[in-house]
């Protein structure tokens, strides 16, 4: 999980260094692009062909609309928002899969989590404070979109793992992206600089072994103590804007954070005594 985190860190900050001369969609639809060889090999050597198309298309094609919106979005961000701001503020996504799950899958949840959702989102509003820097912004607001697609997308995964494979999810989901997201680009697409070559090719040897990678961690471990080690994405954001582009997140962002990360974290401990409970 810790290495599927630092891989993913590594394609997005390739993903923001692609922003600042590429639209979002291109960039959405390169991202999916580059990935997808390297999944599709790892999923035909893993579970070979049959188990690509004995799907649900529609759960796919609404998972692939998703994430179109989740990667443009996200993108859309990255060109003006730190890379650690925006994972903060993205780190609201477990308590929205929380919400979601009640009206979209039927699950119960107790006063206690709904009142970790509460106090997330305020960390939420503490990181979009209006300041002169107009952090309350498009695209603080497009964050927050993403992250709520990227939920809804975790609870569709939810509903395709009873009956489909991971490889099928992980393959679909890269070829809509790059399809989709292609399709929208198509109409202002930028013609690729050769220096920016690597860097599409690293975004898809990283995002492709972090898919692995973070397939294999919830395949090997449980999955309430592997969840909180995705806030050490946090770490790499700082990291990497430090070494980039030279900025640190304020002490406002900080506190905000702090209180998302540990809303999720009491949100995960709840959720584990809950499946305790119910599986003594």
């Amino acid at each position: 999980m810790l290495a599927a985190v630092g891989l993913f860190a590594a394609m997005d900050a390739g993903l923001k260094l692609l922003s600042a001369h590429y639209p979002p969609f291109q960039v959405a639809a390169l991202r999916g692009a580059a990935s997808l060889p390297f999944v599709l090999v790892w999923a035909l050597a893993t579970a070979g062909p049959a188990t690509l198309l004995r799907v649900r298309w529609p759960l796919h094609l609404l998972r692939g609309v998703l994430g179109v919106g989740m990667m443009a979005a996200f993108v859309y961000a990255l060109r003006t928002l730190p890379l650690s701001t925006a994972y903060s503020i993205f780190f609201v996504a477990p308590l929205l899969i929380t919400a979601l799950s009640v009206p979209l899958l039927g699950e119960r949840v107790g006063p206690r989590r709904w009142a970790a959702i509460a106090v997330g989102l305020i960390g939420v509003l503490v990181l979009l404070r209006p300041t002169g820097q107009g952090m309350l912004s498009l695209a603080s607001l497009a964050v927050l979109g993403a992250a709520f697609a990227y939920a809804a997308s975790a609870i569709t995964v939810r509903l395709l793992a009873r009956t489909d494979s991971t490889q099928s999810m992980m393959v679909w989901l890269m070829a809509m992206i790059a399809l989709g997201a292609g399709a929208l680009a198509w109409p202002d697409w930028v013609a690729i600089r050769r220096e920016d070559l690597w860097i599409i090719l690293g975004v898809g040897i990283a995002g492709g072994l972090g898919q692995y990678a973070i397939t294999e961690a919830f395949r090997l471990g449980e999955a309430s103590l592997i969840a909180p080690l995705e806030y050490t994405a946090l770490v790499w954001g700082v990291l990497l804007d430090l070494s980039l582009w030279g900025v640190l997140p304020d002490a406002v962002t900080w506190v905000g954070a702090a209180i998302i990360v540990a809303s999720g974290l009491y949100l995960l401990r709840r959720e584990r005594v809950h499946a305790e409970a119910e599986h003594p």
